[in-house]
Order: C-alpha cells, then structure tokens, then sequence
C-alpha cells in the first residue's frame, strides 16, 4: 500500500502540534472541510481486540458457535492479515538507511502504527523511535471537526486508548502524578526533559485537558485525580462518577449519561472480566458496564449531534481483556473475552449497516500467548505448572496464574500415546485446557477429555504472528488481503479526509 505519512519534523512544527493539539481543545479545522459527503465515508469505527490472534477467532467461533458457525467480525466482506513489527529506539523508518526492526511489537509502538502512521519502539505513545512527537488520527478528526470516542476495557491511560490521545517517550507515565523513572528516557532523548515537556507529560493529564476525545469510556479511575476532574468540567464534559472522589461509574450511570462530551470511568483499574461477572452477579464488579454496551452508547452520543460542518465521528473500541487474560494462560477467561468483543463488532456492524456511511475496521495490535487448538487427546509439552515469565507483570491485570481443577498437574487420561513424546511422563507438566463446543453431546463438560475443544499456549508473552483484519463499507477494499499496521492509519486517514 502506498504510504501517505504525516509526520512533523521541524521543532516549530513540532512544538504547534503540543501547544495545538496536546494541552488544548483544537479552536477549528485544520484546513477546508469537504463539502458534503458524495457517497464517501462520513464515520469511522475502529475495533481492536487486543492480544487476538487469528487463533483465537478461531477458538472463540468452535466454542460459542461450532465449527460451522461464524462469529460477527467473520461476516465482514473484507478480510486481510496486518504485520505488526516495531523498531529500536533511534531506528528510521522502514526504508531508511538505519531502519532497526523489533519483529515482536507491544500494544503502545502497535497503537503508535496504526494511530500516527509510524513505526516506533516498545513503549512508545505518539512519539517517532527518535522520540519527535507524531499526530494521531484522533487528533486530526478532532481538528477536521469530526466528533470523537475513545472506549476501552483497559485504564483509559493504557497503552490502545492512549496512543490517540497522547504523547510520551513511555507508556508507564500514566498518572496520577509525574515520575522521572516512569516517563523519562534519557536513550531516546539523550538529556533529561524538563517536566513542562508533553512527552514527559503523564497521559491522564493530557487526557483531561487536551479534549481529544468527546466520548471516553472504560477504566482506571484511579489514574485521574480532582485537579483532572475539575479540568474536564471545565471542558464541558459530563463526569460519570468521580474522579475525585475515587467513585467509579456504573452501568446506570452509562445508560442515563447524555451531553456532547462525557467522561465515564467504570473500575479504577481495568474492567472485570466477563466470567467474573457471569460467576458472581451480586458483586459490585458487575455494575460494570461491558464492551458492547460501551460501544453502543458511545455510538448513540456521538451520532446524536453532528461534528463541525456536517461531519461524522471517528470511535476507537478496544476489548483490552483478551490480551490480559492470554497473557496468563487464561484460555476460559480470553474465550469469554473474545466473544464481548465480537459483542461489539456486531453493534458496530449493526449501525453501519442502517447508516450507510460508516467504514467498521476488526483487527489486533498482535497475537499473545502462542494460543494453539491441538488435537483431542493430545498433550502439548510446551505447557508446565507456571506459566512461562511475564515481561508485563508489573501489570496486575497481568501476573496471576491460570487454575485448573485439581490444580496444575497432569491428567493421564489425556497425557498418553506416542505423539506426546517425553513430556507426557513429567508431572510438572498439565494437560491442555478443554472446553465444550455447539457440537458436542450435551452431558460433556468444560474440563473433560470428552470436551472437542482443546486448547493450549506457546508462552506467556507476544508473540510476531500477523494478526487479522476485516473490514466492511466504503474503504475496506483496501484491508483485502496483506498489510502493515502503519497502512490502518492511512486507511482511516483516508476515510475521513484528514490526511493531506
């Protein structure tokens, strides 16, 4: 795909776009705003099942739907792979004379490609590998006078979300206050920044003064604090729970939330898992709302009034727990995961479908875990009684251990026979976790050998697969077949006519 990058170079140019589009609300568009929309796209909705593999779309289809059966990113016409590598800090980019590539990405440099239309290096959020500051596309709609939503699973500050609304040399300077060892990095910058610097800036303060986003649903509330609170009033968002307080919003609150700008945070870390929700209905944790009746209502708040000149919206949805969970060997918990996420793409579709103009985009920032379907009654000997180190297990949502019944030992019944070799007689070892699919008897059971869906990992981390993509409206021809993530961003650019 031919490349129309937008990337500020000079330090004027870098310095306007913090001073224009980083602390503060854009005053207008950037330049002329189309006249009508002559059959193009007039919105865009992004979805991002983070950590989801073409493997797990498989796995998610046999278990809640059979073999036979599709889930709903799976009807979109168009359907594509997407390469996911980063760089080194320093690295040029693809093409360039010091050009270094990292073949496996993390979630930021991932957000990075596909929302500023650069390759950078782990951790980074709006940022180049050199450490200049880049335009997101949310940034851009914003200014063209689209209407704009950020929603997630994740704390709003994490890695997916913020990479739209932000700028920082890592992705650890989340907030609630300022710290040198989480946002500073001397190997980029080669001194020490000062702290009025947007890329040592904790994301949560961009986030509740720059106005990026109309719409911002998910978690960590506990990323924000009163000075952010009163920030975003001051912007004339509508503040679900508080902020100051440590009160987090409910799905009552959700469903009654109306305005032009609301801002709703539902858990103060990242949301709770959907089996956890299923398992315990009376706990406080289910006053969550979930991804699918995020994203409608962010749909119904942005659709209700128009952006500047008639425009549309731009929404970027994430199903962030897909990623945590695989990142345990937590195959019960991402299934569920996966399939609130396609939740989502089926509202998504849905409006797409009785509007007319809006272009829906399904894909992942990378595969985690090495998830593998092996055969019925096989035993893989990639699997032992603790799952591989987490690189990310300063991450809580990250570092707990998957449990299966009986604890992590091996099953005989399903550890035996010649394909298994020798790993099939170390008891440190366990068998794969089963599930039970549309198309078994209905006496079988999740756990069981019986069970026809069996599924195992290759580690505990990411892994460099091609993740996904399907596509549906006018533009998704160009998500058919083999691209690199830093394409989605002219892809979407393209859309909304903001690229120039």
């Amino acid at each position: 795909m031919r490349r129309t990058s937008f990337v500020l170079t000079s330090s004027a140019a870098l310095a306007a776009v913090v001073a224009a589009v980083t602390f503060t609300a854009p005053a207008g568009p950037a330049s002329a705003a189309p006249e009508g929309n002559n059959g193009r796209t007039k919105n865009v909705i992004y979805l991002l099942g983070d950590g989801m593999g073409r493997t797990h779309v498989t796995a998610a289809r046999e278990r809640f739907y059979g073999a036979e059966g599709k889930l709903a990113m799976e009807t979109l016409p168009a359907q594509g792979y997407v390469s996911t590598y980063s760089v080194e800090k320093k690295s040029g980019q693809p093409g360039e004379a010091d050009f270094k590539p990292n073949l496996v990405t993390d979630s930021a440099s991932a957000a990075t490609a596909w929302a500023s239309g650069v390759k950078t290096y782990n951790a980074a959020l709006g940022v180049d590998a050199k450490g200049a500051v880049v335009p997101t596309a949310m940034e851009l709609a914003k200014q063209a006078g689209y209407r704009t939503g950020n929603v997630s699973t994740a704390e709003i500050t994490d890695a997916t979300p913020a990479a739209q609304m932000s700028h920082v040399l890592a992705r650890g300077c989340q907030g609630p206050v300022y710290s040198a060892s989480a946002c500073q990095d001397t190997a980029v910058t080669g001194d020490v920044l000062p702290t009025s610097d947007v890329r040592v800036t904790p994301v949560a303060d961009q986030i509740a003064r720059n106005g990026t986003a109309d719409v911002i649903f998910g978690g960590g509330l506990g990323r924000f604090d009163a000075a952010d609170e009163t920030a975003l009033k001051e912007q004339g968002y509508s503040v679900l729970g508080s902020a100051a307080s440590q009160i987090p919003a409910t799905r009552t609150d959700l469903n009654a939330a109306s305005g032009d700008k609301v801002f709703g945070l539902f858990n103060k870390g990242n949301l709770t898992v959907e089996k956890a929700k299923q398992d315990n209905p009376s706990a406080p944790q289910a006053q969550e709302p979930s991804l699918p009746e995020m994203t409608k209502k962010a749909i119904e708040l942005l659709e209700s009034k128009k952006g500047a000149n008639g425009n549309g919206f731009y929404l970027q949805v994430e199903g962030a727990l897909i990623d945590k969970r695989s990142h345990a060997n937590d195959a019960g918990q991402a299934l569920e995961e996966v399939k609130a996420f396609d939740d989502a793409v089926a509202a998504a579709l849905d409006f797409a479908k009785k509007d007319g103009n809006t272009l829906v985009i399904v894909t992942a920032d990378h595969e985690t875990a090495g998830m593998n379907i092996i055969e019925k009654g096989s035993f893989t000997n990639a699997e032992a009684a603790a799952p591989p180190a987490n690189v990310d297990s300063g991450n809580t949502a990250n570092n707990s251990t998957p449990s299966r019944p009986g604890g992590n030992t091996k099953d005989p019944a399903r550890s035996t026979g010649i394909i298994n070799g020798t790993g099939a007689a170390d008891p440190r070892n366990f068998g794969p976790a089963t599930f039970r699919t549309p198309n078994d008897p209905a006496d079988v059971k999740d756990g069981s050998k019986e069970a026809s869906l069996w599924l195992s990992y290759l580690s505990g981390n990411h892994t460099g697969a091609d993740v996904p993509v399907y596509a549906y409206g006018s533009g998704s021809e160009k998500l058919q077949g083999s691209v690199d993530n830093t394409d989605l961003f002219d892809v979407v650019g393209g859309a909304l006519r903001v690229l120039r």
